[in-house]
Formats: structure tokens, sequence, C-alpha cells
């Protein structure tokens, strides 16, 4: 952060913030630890790391769900004090309603917000023609996600794929200002996951939503993000290491989106190598001092 720009000029700002969670043993265990970042509005931000290092508590603190234990985070300039319409998540494992089908728990969200149980009932002419609305633009959904013919069905009639692309559908649908993912393609096989990666940069083109997506998988989030980021509790530290630092913060050459033949150039592949070298690798263990921190909010 330049000296005249200030948390207001970024739609979110996390300032030396560390989580930590108390041991059954006593004590506590330090997961994130300093963490500074800074998002302006319509960035796609891949994030990866290894196993543990806080990747989901690092969307939970965001979608306001949970506090940092030291320092803060600020959603324009003011504190997240719990979750948000504007902060979607699509979480690892799919959450649906059993009880509705395909279309009902796509608008579920559009439902609840526009219209409360007496405005269904005294305005239902108008509840009505909203609802058609709402049930066309999760159609539409469906048919660029191949599940034009599963609006009727219900979740337990779908395959653990299906019923993913149903829950992130779900979320898009209502064009939260962040929209968090964490994993969200992790059921899918691989050519649905291409079509999936595909579908979300139309959906940031359309949108411009700022994006946050958790992946294990490198290629992915080289493809898919604008900027990485690589949190990793391998480093090493004057101080002692404890707990995940942000280790790589960086644009993603090649422009946003990518031509899909990106992922076979040079460029792409010394990329690669570069982050599975600094953050994910426990045998190679950067200093603090030597973090590639080049993204220009970093």
């Amino acid at each position: 952060m330049t000296d005249s720009e200030t948390s207001q000029d970024y739609l979110l700002t996390l300032d030396d913030v560390t989580k930590r969670y108390p041991m059954k043993t006593g004590g506590e265990k330090t997961i994130l630890n300093n963490i500074d970042l800074r998002v302006r509005q319509g960035e796609f931000i891949s994030v990866v790391g290894p196993s543990g290092c806080g990747k989901s508590t690092m969307l939970r603190m965001i979608l306001g769900s949970e506090q940092p234990t030291t320092g803060s985070l600020l959603i324009d300039g003011k504190p997240v004090d719990g979750p948000s319409r504007e902060r979607g998540i699509v979480f690892q494992k799919y959450s649906l309603f059993p009880h509705l089908t395909v279309l009902e728990n796509i608008i579920f969200g559009l439902d609840l917000e526009e219209f409360s149980l007496i405005g269904r009932v005294v305005g239902y002419p108008r509840y009505r023609k909203r609802k058609r609305e709402f049930a066309e633009r999760a159609q539409a959904y469906l048919e660029r996600m191949q599940l034009a013919e599963a609006g009727h069905k219900f979740p337990h009639e779908l395959s653990g794929g299906m019923r993913q692309r149903v829950a992130i559908a779900q979320a898009a649908i209502m064009e939260p200002r962040i929209l968090l993912m964490d994993e969200p393609f992790g059921a899918l096989d691989d050519s649905t996951r291409q079509e999936m990666q595909l579908f979300m940069l139309e959906l940031w083109e359309k949108t411009r939503m700022t994006i946050f997506f958790v992946t294990h998988d490198l290629e992915e989030a080289l493809f898919i993000g604008s900027r990485i980021l690589v949190l990793s509790q391998y480093y090493v530290s004057d101080t002692g290491v404890e707990g995940a630092k942000i280790v790589t913060d960086k644009e993603v050459p090649g422009g946003h989106p990518k031509p899909a033949d990106y992922k076979y150039t040079a460029e792409f592949g010394e990329l690669l190598g570069q982050i599975r070298r600094d953050g994910l690798d426990p045998e190679v263990r950067q200093h603090v001092k030597d973090f590639d921190l080049s993204h220009r909010d970093a």
C-alpha cells in the first residue's frame, strides 16, 4: 500500500492477521501468521498451499463466520463482524436442501431475499411472476453446466459431481461481490472440471465479482486465476516458524482469461515449477526475506 492509498481504496484488506485455535492439551496452535493482503474489486485470486496451511480458515474469516485472533480484516474499510449477502461461498462438500428440487435449490436465496412469507401471500401474482423469472435464470445456469434436464429432480437423484455443480449455481446466481470457493471442482471428472473452469471465467467476465478460488490442482490455479496466493508453513525465519504465511503473491502472466493453450507454454511450466518449489515442497524452505511478493498490492 502506497502512502496515498488507504484501506478504503481496496475492497478487502487483511493487516497482520493471525489465527490461533486452542488445543486440548492446553495452549494455542497458530494456523495463520502475519497475513497481509489487499484485494481490489474484480480480482480472480487462486489460493494454493499444503494441506493444513489455513486456506479454508482464511476463507471463513473473509466470509465472517470466524474472526481473526489478532490483526484486522476490513471490507470497504470497515471491520467484518459476520456473514453478509455480499459474500457467497461454495464449500468443498456441497450443501443442498434434500426436500427441494434442483431448481428450487438454486433460486432459494433469490426467493428468500425478495419475499417474506406474508409477502408471498399478499402479493401472490407478483410472487408467481418473479419466481418464473428466477426459474428461467436458474435454467440458464443448468444448461451451461450440462444439467438442462435436472431441474425437477431432487439432490438424491444426482451424482456427487452433479450436486456440486448445483451448489455452484446456487451461490453464483446471487452474484455476490465476493465469491469464496473451497475446492469446488474436487468431485468432478476431468472433462466436466475443464468445462466448469471455462464457466467460472465466463461468469467472472460477465459480473466482475471478486473470486477467491482454493484448489489443490496447481495447473487449475494458474489457468483460472489472475493472481496467485501461496500459503505455506514451509519456510524459515530468524524468529522461528509458527503457522503459515503468504510465501508467494504475484500476478499470473498470460492475461485473463487465458487461452486454453497457455497451459502448454514455457512460461506456464516455469511458474508451475516455481510455485511447487517455493510453497509446496517441504524439503525447500525459503527465508521470509526471499518470498516472492511481487504483486503490486502485496
